[in-house]
């Protein structure tokens, strides 16, 4: 772990006002009653920060239809443009903490192409309902949106998702997700090591720490190192573009190098000097992914 990735995902967490409080919260309960500690932790773990009230009244012009789909104890929130009368469907899935409309320079490039985008917000994000989640929740979701869009006469040409959302969608993809083209960007590697960045960022005991992941582990039904690409990419039959930038400091370039090594066939777009999120608004960048989407590449 790099300490440029620690510093960046703590200035992410340092973004909210609270953070400092959670700190001493949590070491003061750990001492107190530790048991309640890896329960606020493993909360903590799965809360979306910042929180979706700052993206859910973004507003959206009238090509956009917005819809909203139940979902476990939640909802999905779609958005769908009905313009274009002809061309395959494309989903774009933000990552953790994000929202719908970081995809937009994609989504509008595509409609350009004669695509057909349809973005969604996961649960707990933007419009949708819900106050946590997590990485399999995130996979379920997927494969809940891309079953239910093909039942209704909508299967999907592609998937493209970035950050978590890409580990998702890998996991997805390993179990069969019905699509041909699969991008993922800026992926993470392995939940596993964000455990022990989290708790780095939190000041947690490896105690607290590994208890925590337990809980989660055990709660979901999976482990974490079920999501990383040696599990996933033997299994993985799509076309796949993974897309990373060599400065990433969220998740290092290596993550992404990972995901292309353990897929069969799997092509590598590296990006340089774009970090994290300006990776999905560069326009060379936007243009290169829509191409590999619509078979141009």
């Amino acid at each position: 772990m790099t300490r440029s990735t620690i510093q960046a995902t703590t200035a992410y967490y340092e973004k909210n006002p609270f953070t400092q409080l959670l700190r001493w919260a949590l070491a003061t309960t750990e001492t107190l009653w530790p048991r309640l500690a890896i329960r606020s932790a493993a909360r903590l773990f799965v809360t979306p920060l910042p929180h979706k009230l700052s993206h859910a009244r973004r507003h959206w012009d009238t090509s956009w239809a917005l819809e909203s789909w139940s979902y476990e104890n939640a909802s999905i929130t779609l958005y769908a443009d009905h313009s274009a009368a002809s061309g395959p469907y494309v989903l774009l899935v933000h990552g953790w903490g994000g929202h719908a409309a970081q995809m937009l320079p994609l989504a509008n490039t595509m409609r350009a192409q004669g695509l057909r985008p349809i973005l969604i917000e996961l649960p707990a994000h933007g419009r949708s309902k819900g106050t946590q989640s997590n990485l399999p929740q995130f996979a379920r979701a997927i494969e809940y949106v891309a079953a239910r869009l093909t039942q209704d006469g909508k299967a999907l040409h592609a998937v493209v998702a970035h950050s978590l959302a890409a580990n998702a969608s890998a996991y997805a993809a390993s179990r069969g997700l019905a699509t041909p083209r699969l991008v993922l960007i800026a992926p993470p590697a392995s939940p596993f090591e964000y455990t022990k960045l989290f708790a780095k960022v939190f000041r947690l005991s490896e105690f607290t720490r590994a208890a925590m992941q337990k809980q989660i582990e055990a709660s979901e039904g999976i482990l974490m190192r079920q999501f990383e690409p040696d599990a996933v990419g033997p299994r993985i039959a799509q076309s796949v573009l993974v897309v990373h930038d060599s400065k990433d400091s969220i998740n290092p370039f290596a993550d992404g190098l990972a995901y292309q090594q353990a897929i069969a066939g799997a092509r590598m777009l590296r990006t340089e000097g774009l970090g994290h999120r300006h990776i999905l608004k560069d326009e060379n960048t936007v243009r290169q992914i829509v191409d590999f989407v619509a078979n141009k590449l």
